[in-house]
């Protein structure tokens, strides 16, 4: 991860400790209500472990929610997990990075995930897209990957991050297709969304898709600033801002929920 870092100009985010009450602060400061916190888990071990984003979501509960991370290779331990993340520490979500697992998100090892996610009534949040790390990108195709889990199970929501690039049309082509998928724009600044997708945002996909910053590799405030300038009617900019990330994860409406991923 630290290459994409460094080619973003935040290298030096990863090196810096955040307490709760600094995000907070800086929320405040863009404006920004409610953040989603992102574990994660790769193969060998933890990098930002469920427990220490839940040190942030009790201190902080009306500011910050939490999405689980698990160890895809333990199948059985993985369901445990998810699990006590959302029935104990009340985390609203899954998300695992199958480029990570050098596993497509069909793979077996990740259905026994999918079935625990509808349980519980938690969407499953992935990658989709290319890789910013020197990794492989295969693992990030909407189609076939996401159009098939959608298939295999129509009550599980998934929500695609990264928007999809360089698939963006198929990504699009699978919310529109599927009532359950989503897409989030995480790790793109707004000034490079590609238009067909702020086109999807204002029209017919107007609440399909969720703003989101991968916190810390985009800031919040330039991130805000450039979504205003997308010429977003107010309707369409309420419901992306906020609105449908409020109703996908269960979360408080505010005018600016947003999705930030600890990486």
């Amino acid at each position: 991860m630290r290459n994409v870092f460094v080619r973003s100009g935040r290298a030096d985010a990863l090196d810096r400790p955040v307490e709760p009450e600094a995000l907070v602060e800086a929320m405040d400061e863009a404006g920004v209500d409610v953040a989603l916190l992102s574990a994660w888990h790769r193969p060998g071990g933890w990098v930002v472990s469920n427990d220490d984003v839940a040190s942030f979501t009790t201190r902080h509960p009306e500011r910050f929610a939490g999405v689980a991370s698990v160890d895809l290779s333990d199948p059985v331990g993985a369901v445990r997990e998810l699990r006590r993340a959302v029935e104990d520490d009340g985390f609203v979500g899954l998300r695992l990075l199958p480029w990570l697992w050098e596993r497509p998100p069909d793979h077996a090892l990740y259905y026994p995930l999918y079935a625990a996610c509808v349980d519980l009534g938690v969407p499953f949040c992935t990658q989709v897209g290319h890789t910013g790390p020197l990794r492989t990108s295969e693992t990030g195709r909407p189609i076939p990957y996401i159009d098939q889990i959608a298939l295999d199970f129509p009550e599980l929501v998934i929500v695609g991050g990264h928007i999809g690039y360089p698939w963006t049309d198929e990504m699009i082509s699978l919310a529109w297709k599927h009532p359950n998928v989503y897409i989030d724009t995480s790790a793109y600044l707004p000034k490079y969304y590609p238009p067909q997708l702020v086109h999807y945002i204002e029209t017919y996909g107007r609440d399909k898709v969720m703003f989101a910053t991968n916190w810390p590799q985009l800031d919040h405030v330039p991130c805000l600033q450039q979504v205003a300038g997308l010429g977003l009617s107010d309707a369409a900019q309420e419901a992306f801002l906020g609105g449908n990330a409020a109703r996908v994860f269960r979360l408080p409406a505010g005018p600016a929920t947003q999705q930030g991923a600890h990486p």
